[in-house]
């Protein structure tokens, strides 16, 4: 029986590039791979012509060897087998390279590996963060071991090429239609090997010190914002980038104020007299003091408002306000003359009618609206 043109068989044109003929047989590779049909011989029939197509045209010799002669310029004798041309495996590996980590193009050394991120947690307080600072800290850092110089060998030795891998740090394992890459078991994907580890850092190539870093905190600053501190997280693995530092701001509880967003919020205590009478109050603010006036029959709950007292955010263009909430308080261990004082005081409001308390006049009509 005569063969199948080549072309043919993969569904391409005589002038198809080599990435449509790739293309055109991971197609019929995927649909009539053995293992995806085990019990059709037609399948099977199917793929090996396909592998045969595929690997004549993609070889540069014998693709134009086949266009110039047909079939009987190329050996007959390497059709199907897994001689020169490249096999399913290398049409399949650089997309389950990509999918696993490793594709042919990074098979020739180890892989780099960027160092991972630290956290460090600052607590600061609200004045601080207000007003911005400059301070240090210290983190856990890894350096170079002064004794093996990074190499992670005992001084006089060094490390050696890795059998398993030999030097590539990664190895191919394969089943059935997948050809996956990864890290090499014995040398952990650094490619090499120690005999004799430094006995100062037991073969690791570098030492765990702490190191002291400047850090600038911006004025405004709010609870749960991070600052970047490039480059100086865990160091890369196999010469990778080092990993950054995030410092995470945590404001601690002011006894006055209470932060949102941009803006403050106080209680304000003041006598049920300073609210009868009104008046001139002072508040502190986080710049100083301030002073407002509360008018006459001030009742409890009211809130007060002071534009741009509060907090000029990292992002605000202007400060925000602070907000005093008055809390009337009830006076305690009164003396006698205090206590008679006050009955004359309730008993000259009772004659005087619902326009002293007005608030209590408007509940007891609504309660007895409601038993009605």
């Amino acid at each position: 029986m005569a063969k199948r043109d080549f072309y043919e068989i993969l569904g391409v044109a005589k002038n198809a590039t080599e990435d449509e003929i790739k293309k055109a047989y991971r197609k019929l590779a995927m649909k009539y791979h053995p293992d995806r049909n085990p019990d059709s011989k037609t399948s099977e029939e199917k793929f090996k012509e396909g592998k045969e197509a595929y690997e004549m045209l993609s070889d540069p010799q014998k693709r134009d060897a086949y266009d110039r002669y047909g079939h009987a310029g190329v050996d007959p004798n390497m059709g199907g087998g897994g001689g020169g041309g490249a096999g399913f495996a290398d049409a399949f590996g650089d997309i389950f390279g990509d999918i696993f980590g490793g594709g042919r193009g990074r098979s020739n050394g180890p892989q780099v590996y960027r160092g991972a991120d630290l956290r460090y947690n600052l607590e600061i307080s609200l004045e601080q963060a207000a007003n911005g600072f400059d301070t240090t800290i210290r983190v856990p850092s890894w350096d170079e071991c002064d004794t093996c110089h990074g190499s992670g060998a005992k001084p006089g030795t060094q490390p050696v090429t890795c059998t398993t891998c030999g030097g590539h740090g990664q190895v191919r394992m394969q089943q059935g239609l997948f050809s996956i890459q990864q890290a090499c078991p014995k040398c952990h994907g650094t490619g090499k090997m120690i005999p004799e580890p430094c006995t100062t850092c037991s073969g690791v190539g570098r030492i765990k010190r702490n190191k002291t870093l400047e850090v600038k905190i911006p004025a405004g600053i709010d609870d749960g914002m991070r600052i970047r501190s490039s480059g100086n997280g865990e160091p890369g693995v196999n010469g990778g980038p080092p990993g950054d530092l995030y410092v995470e701001i945590h404001i601690k509880q002011h006894p006055v104020f209470q932060r949102e967003g941009d803006d403050l919020h106080c209680e304000m205590p003041i006598s049920f007299v300073k609210a009868a009478l009104g008046g001139d109050i002072e508040v502190p603010t986080l710049s100083g003091k301030a002073s407002f006036t509360i008018p006459e029959g001030t009742q409890s709950g009211k809130t007060f408002r002071l534009r741009s007292k509060g907090v000029k955010g990292v992002r605000s263009g202007y400060a925000g306000d602070l907000f005093c909430h008055v809390v009337i308080e009830t006076p305690v261990k009164l003396t006698d003359k205090q206590k008679e004082l006050l009955r004359d005081f309730e008993q000259l409001t009772v004659e005087g009618g619902a326009k002293h308390n007005p608030q209590s006049k408007t509940w007891m009509d609504k309660v007895k609206k409601f038993f009605e």
